[in-house]
């Protein structure tokens, strides 16, 4: 059960954090409550489009949103520029009814929704699909328009991921040079081969091991990727309450990598399948490929945790081909080794050492990565940045990072890794102290200060629509020593216009903002540089609520993201008063 480790490390990647012109931001201490954005969702994890099947007259795709999300039907756009390929009028199964204040009747679409999408690519080539959508959350917050592009590939179906089909071959071979698996090919080749290593019959008989146990993991993978995307399981994990044990899951499996205890079936599973194992004839291809299956099931506890994570991925895809592709390069990455035996005998393989304790504390190392990754999407981000700090400056200690002492070169260029690592720990916590959040920009950016075009004054509100605009008007009240309101804004956004007309309008609002400067960024376009700050304020879309201090600091604390009454907005109002 050893063998998704090395998948779900290689598969997951951290997101990285777009960065844009200076906005002050204020530090933030070490695990304190950013503000009530941790309610919402990364639109990418709200709202997930994957291409199901594609052929020549027809595309099918679906939509997955997470609970309390929807979908505007009217935001449904498919288009491409490929000469020769047309697209036909999508099929979209009706929604839900709903009536909004300002926009009237619309059509939503909740959980999952499929659309089919007729095509004409007489020449079967392969094109770019442009999809766009827009969706919104039930607590108050509007995502800015969104487009994804989609590879198509030749018709019969979609363009096939040879990276990942290689990652999961590299994470199954990978993970067989650990101490629990390598060390037991010369006893799995003496009850398989009886003994008849080298040639062909040797390369012959253990294929016939390996294929059908590859071919149950392809059928695993298959049956996941079939049936798993009906229970959504990736929207579906997204809470505090479900990632913290998954996160523990993941940090418990990497002690076991260390060694600190030893992960078995439980006897009443393990004793049966052992018997059956060892009843079984091997030196035929009948015997080897029952042993092949068997062994399917007797895995390695050491790749319970990452192929619990494969399948997590695979079921998100809807994909049973490329589930069942995946796991089967697993399977053979696994088996491959035993293959190499086989056909040449030991002289084919490394010989055991002090070497595979290594690979191992490396895969142990690897999932707590995972384990961190997990928590950082419930964590305060200065917290998150910490944690991988103390990440890197573990590994930085096992590669030997501060042993001055006379070593091998090899080692040595280990320890050199481990300083860099060492470093970066301590950078990592350098900007958590400073509020800082994103792991690959541990200590931030240098601010940079640009002029700002002239903007469009709105009554009290100075209406701005470029970063570098907004940059400079934080500037400009930093300056004078004057706090700032700044109103996240889009035509698009319903509750926006809430906001606008019975928050900010209220009569113990206005009188509570006598004397801030008003600033109203509106997204509307919704181009790459407003998306870009977006993500350098950690904001998934409006409407939100930023509250400066004269300084130039925001008070995070008190950031309001979604939808707020007037009497909340006004006790916060109240709260950044007293700071004054």
């Amino acid at each position: 059960m050893r063998r998704l480790l090395l998948i779900l490390c290689l598969l997951f990647s951290l997101p990285a954090l777009a960065a844009l012109p200076e906005a002050p931001r204020a530090p933030l201490p070490l695990g304190g409550t950013l503000n009530n954005s941790s309610d919402f969702l990364p639109v990418d994890k709200a709202f997930r489009v994957e291409l199901l099947e594609s052929g020549p007259q027809q595309l099918r795709l679906r939509f997955s949103n997470a609970d309390g999300y929807y979908l505007y039907r009217h935001r449904f756009q498919f288009t491409t520029d490929t000469p020769g390929v047309s697209l036909g009028e999508p099929q979209i199964p009706p929604g839900q009814q709903k009536v909004d204040e300002y926009f009237g009747e619309i059509e939503a679409h909740y959980g999952i929704t499929e659309i089919t999408l007729p095509v004409d690519n007489p020449q079967q080539r392969g094109f770019v699909l442009r999809v766009g959508y827009q969706g919104c959350a039930d607590l108050g917050l509007c995502y800015p328009p969104e487009v994804r592009e989609l590879q198509i590939g030749q018709a019969g179906g979609a363009a096939l991921d040879w990276h990942s089909l290689a990652l999961f071959f590299l994470a199954g071979l990978g993970l067989t040079f650990t101490p629990c698996v390598l060390p037991m090919l010369p006893i799995l080749s003496g009850v398989v081969l009886r003994g008849q290593v080298g040639g062909m019959r040797g390369l012959t008989l253990s294929l016939a091991y390996v294929l059908p146990m590859a071919i149950c993991f392809a059928l695993l993978g298959a049956l996941m990727g079939l049936f798993g995307a009906s229970l959504n399981l990736q929207a579906r994990l997204q809470s505090a309450w479900v990632l913290a044990p998954f996160a523990a899951f993941f940090a418990l499996f990497a002690l076991a990598m260390f060694g600190v205890f030893e992960l078995r079936l439980p006897a009443f599973l393990r004793t049966p399948l052992d018997r059956l194992a060892g009843e079984t004839r091997g030196g035929s291809l009948l015997g080897a490929a029952t042993l092949g299956v068997l062994s399917s099931l007797l895995v390695s506890p050491c790749v319970s945790a990452p192929l619990a994570a494969a399948l997590l991925y695979i079921s998100s895809s809807g994909d049973a081909v490329g589930g069942g592709l995946k796991l089967l390069a697993l399977g053979l990455g696994m088996g491959t080794p035993l293959v190499l035996f086989g056909a040449g005998g030991g002289a084919l393989l490394p010989r055991s050492g002090p070497w595979m304790v290594g690979v191992r504390n490396a895969f142990g190392v690897m999932l707590l990565a995972v384990s961190v990754w997990l928590l950082e999407r419930v964590l305060p981000g200065p917290l998150a940045l910490a944690l991988w700090g103390l990440l890197a400056v573990g590994a930085a200690l096992w590669l030997g990072a501060l042993e001055f002492v006379p070593k091998p070169g090899r080692q040595k260029l280990g320890q050199l890794a481990g300083l860099a690592l060492l470093v970066y720990g301590l950078s990592a916590w350098v900007g958590a102290l400073q509020g800082e959040s994103d792991p690959l920009r541990p200590l931030g950016r240098l601010a940079t200060a640009t002029s700002a075009p002239a903007a469009q004054s709105s009554g009290n509100w100075l209406t701005l629509e470029q970063p570098e605009a907004l940059a400079a008007a934080l500037s400009a009240a930093r300056d004078a020593g004057q706090p700032v309101l700044l109103d996240w804004y889009a035509d698009w956004c319903v509750s926006c216009k809430v906001i606008e007309r019975q928050v900010l309008e209220a009569p113990e609002v206005r009188a509570l903002l006598t004397g801030y400067r008003l600033v109203r960024f509106d997204i509307t376009r919704s181009d790459a540089a407003q998306r870009a700050l977006l993500d350098r304020y950690q904001l998934f879309g409006p409407p939100v609520l930023q509250l400066f201090s004269p300084g130039g600091e925001e008070w995070l604390d008190l950031r309001v993201v979604g939808e707020i009454d007037a009497a909340t907005f006004a006790e916060r109002l109240r709260t950044a008063d007293s700071r004054l």
